[in-house]
């Protein structure tokens, strides 16, 4: 439990939580508030409300006009009398709904001073009526409904879902009418209206046309419920839209949560509102409403999202007796100003809504935002980056310190390079400085190539000290501008103590001893940052492999010594929609590997399954490489030969001298549920440092950094140098129930670049020992925009 000082926004020890916007829907309100009227919910501590487009008065004139075409078919049909394929021809005349006039609105463009309220289509329309004429009724109706609120200057429209998840030809008229109201109103969000599932005892009570006049078909009564029929729904609704950044979800919280795998669904979809029937609260012992935990929680989950979502809470108050003594009480000769303020006192105490009251409590209850949800972190939420090249780019200033900002990745490297010299003098190691003319030297030759501004190298003499070990310490950067600020520091802050030298590693001649600079030597300990969000995506191999061969044999080390990639598919409808928006312009959108904090998103496999984990790896590298055919080449014809080959079979006809960095893995993910996926998610793991003192083994943990969402918390908590890294799709891959996932992923090289290809295979079982292909990805290539060596 929070201290009260945590929860007063005056105490300097409060705590920021997520703020709920609480709004009011009343669903047998047939009337926009009057200003009165709205003033009194916004009294009772609602911040919005709904209101219905048009009337009553409109939905007698269409119900009227439905009857009076039954009536005119009928009399077309005895007046001409039509055989009965003539009654077919579907070019026979069909109702046109009239525009509206001022008695079919009471919603005109905001005059409330405080914010418009919410626009609500109809909820009596059915779009996906299997009676024809009615469901192009209910499309006239909604393309005059969201033209109109588009006049009135609403923003967005709440639109009811379809009713019935079984009639699929009627799903497809839904989304049909949807994708046309979009061209009705291009500025305005048209947002759906869907339950979580269908929770039987919670469906629709609003009557529509098609049950006024008889035509709705059965339920079907059946003991299982389809918990993903309704999101199969919104899925067919929004893939006809493409995606469109203008389409919304309004998601009905049911009064019994579903499974995890559910509300993770959903999480991922682009939430405007959540509504909460008052059917969905339960009483407390004090009598007062209240939510369950499990309700609790989902609601502090879905308040985590950068764009969180709203609440609709539906038919809680106030009622509309009170609203009219309201509006009476405003007819009354205006009151003196002590009054005024009097019955404003009244009403704040009086008039708060017992629903608000509880809401308000909960808000205060929420999670205090976390080291991992500042302000800056929530804004990189579902925000696509493209990746570092650094090789090929010179970083700037502040892109080096939001990197020094993170001190839990260079704690682990100091860390790392602390039990390494700790190990070095334990094991009685050999250090390259000692010469046959001074022999008995015991400084370390230390090496931190691409040292950017120095955070690495403090922590390397950070270590030193702390083990009593003399160094002699080397820092590499081709970046002439931080090259400079090197020098600098090294002359206020490290006592001149470090070897600055401007450089591509992969060009350096090697250390050369401090005594005797004459001599070149080796490298024993070489520190590196170099990691990019799926490990070797900045080229970390390729770097290393060009200065690899200054590490002295065998007992020199790399720091890191080794990282692994691995991959998992995942559901991101935002992200998909945002790389949709951007492929306009630049046409490899799609092929490019994005980093991305991965925030509204949905892990689709399965968690538990044997020899199919949800993260896989998909190949690692070692460093030191302990055979290079290049190091064996330059060691025969000088340390200035160029490492040709004589084949030309390599990609591009390359001599193939990088081809040992290439790799290829095979995976499969078993998905219990239905879904579509959007893009593959990548992560990395790192080893910085294994211990080598054989009396330990393996009963010491290694000193490890990871991103790997399952592994984080326990090996590099609160890390924040590096987001995943997003392998997206061209389309969407939808699988059936009970499915596996294929992913088929390269790393490939020509010697000058690096670049990944990617696909993803759907198989789903048609029996015990048969497999079918249900669905595949097009192979998607990054070559384009590969990362330069």
């Amino acid at each position: 439990m929070a201290s009260s000082g945590d929860l007063n926004p005056e105490s300097a020890d409060f705590e920021k939580r997520p703020i709920l916007v609480v709004g009011q829907h009343d669903t047998s309100r047939t009337e926009a508030l009057d200003l009165g009227r709205y003033k009194y919910v916004k009294d009772a501590g609602f911040e919005f409300t709904t209101a219905p487009i048009t009337n009553q008065h409109f939905y007698e004139r269409v119900v009227g006009l439905y009857k009076s075409h039954l009536q005119e078919s009928e009399d077309w049909v005895q007046k001409r009398g039509l055989t009965p394929s003539q009654r077919k021809n579907p070019s026979l005349p069909v109702p046109v709904v009239p525009t509206l006039t001022n008695e079919d609105t009471s919603y005109f463009p905001s005059s409330y001073g405080g914010g418009s309220p919410v626009a609500y289509s109809s909820p009596w329309i059915d779009l996906a009526s299997t009676d024809p004429i009615i469901a192009n009724i209910s499309r006239q109706v909604l393309n005059i409904e969201v033209a109109y609120a588009n006049f009135c200057g609403a923003t967005g429209i709440i639109i009811a879902g379809p009713r019935n998840d079984e009639n699929g030809e009627g799903v497809l008229r839904f989304a049909r009418a949807i994708q046309e109201a979009h061209k009705v109103a291009p500025r305005i969000n048209l947002i759906i209206h869907m339950p979580m599932y269908r929770e039987p005892g919670l469906e629709e009570k609003t009557e529509t046309l098609s049950s006024t006049f008889g035509k709705t078909e059965a339920a079907k009564n059946t003991a299982e419920i389809d918990l993903f029929s309704a999101w199969d729904s919104w899925n067919t609704i929004r893939t006809m839209s493409e995606y469109s950044n203008r389409l919304f979800l309004a998601l009905r919280i049911p009064r019994r949560l579903p499974e995890k795998d559910l509300q993770n669904r959903w999480f991922a979809e682009p939430l405007h509102y959540l509504t909460i029937a008052k059917d969905v609260f339960q009483t407390n012992r004090a009598g007062h409403p209240s939510l369950s935990k499990h309700h609790q929680d989902l609601i502090n989950r879905y308040m985590r999202l950068k764009n969180y979502p709203w609440i609709i809470l539906s038919d809680v108050g106030p009622d509309v007796e009170a609203l009219a003594r309201s509006a009476d009480a405003m007819a009354v000769d205006f009151p003196s100003i002590s009054e005024a303020n009097e019955s404003l006192k009244q009403q704040r105490y009086t008039h708060l809504n017992p629903y608000i009251a509880y809401m308000r409590y909960l808000e205060r209850q929420q999670p205090a935002y976390t080291a991992m949800e500042s302000p800056a972190l929530i804004h990189f939420q579902d925000w696509l980056q493209s990746p570092l090249q650094p090789l090929s780019d010179n970083l700037e200033s502040s892109t080096y310190e939001t990197f020094e900002g993170d001190p839990v990745k260079y704690n682990q490297y100091e860390e790392a390079i602390f039990e390494a010299m700790r190990e070095w003098k334990t094991l009685n190691k050999p250090v390259s400085s000692a010469t046959p003319e001074n022999p008995s030297s015991r400084e370390l030759i230390v090496t931190v190539a691409g040292a950017g501004r120095g955070p690495l190298v403090t922590r390397v003499l950070r270590a030193a000290e702390r083990t009593g070990t003399d160094i002699q310490l080397w820092a590499l950067e081709k970046n002439h501008n931080a090259y400079v600020y090197l020098l600098r520091e090294n002359a206020r802050i490290w006592d001149n103590r470090v070897t600055v030298v401007k450089t591509d590693m992969r060009a350096w001649e090697g250390p050369r001893l401090k005594n005797q600079p004459e001599v070149i030597t080796k490298v024993d300990i070489l520190v590196t940052e170099l990691l990019g969000s799926f490990g070797d995506n900045e080229l970390s191999p390729e770097c290393l492999d060009g200065i690899q061969h200054h590490i002295a044999r065998p007992h020199g080390i790399s720091i890191p010594e080794s990282y692994t990639a691995h991959l998992s598919p995942i559901s991101t409808p935002r992200l998909h929609a945002d790389i949709s928006g951007r492929f306009i312009s630049d046409p490899n959108a799609f092929e490019t590997p994005w980093v991305v904090r991965l925030f509204a998103m949905d892990f689709v496999a399965a968690r538990q399954v044997p020899g199919h984990p949800r993260f896989q790896q998909a190949w690692e590298f070692i460093h030191p490489v302990e055979i290079s055919r290049e190091d064996d080449f330059r060691a025969e014809h000088g340390k200035s030969a160029k490492f040709t080959t004589a084949g030309g079979g390599s990609m591009a006809t390359s001599a193939g001298t990088n081809d040992h960095n290439a790799r290829h893995c095979h995976l499969t993910f078993v998905c219990r549920t239905r879904g579509v996926i959007h893009g593959l998610a990548g992560f990395f793991e790192s080893v910085l440092y294994a211990s080598q003192d054989p009396d330990v083994g393996s009963s010491k943990e290694p000193v490890e950094i990871s991103i790997l969402p399952e592994q984080i918390d326990r090996k590099s908590k609160d890390m924040i140098s590096w987001f995943p890294i997003f392998f997206p799709l061209k389309k969407p891959l939808y699988f059936p129930q009970d499915s596996e996932l294929e992913v088929s992923m390269w790393r490939q090289t020509d010697d000058t670049k690096v670049w990944y290809e990617w696909i993803v295979e759907a198989y789903a079982w048609a029996g015990e020992k048969t497999r079918i292909k249900v669905g595949c990805s097009e192979m998607h290539s990054s070559r384009k925009i590969a990362c330069l060596m």
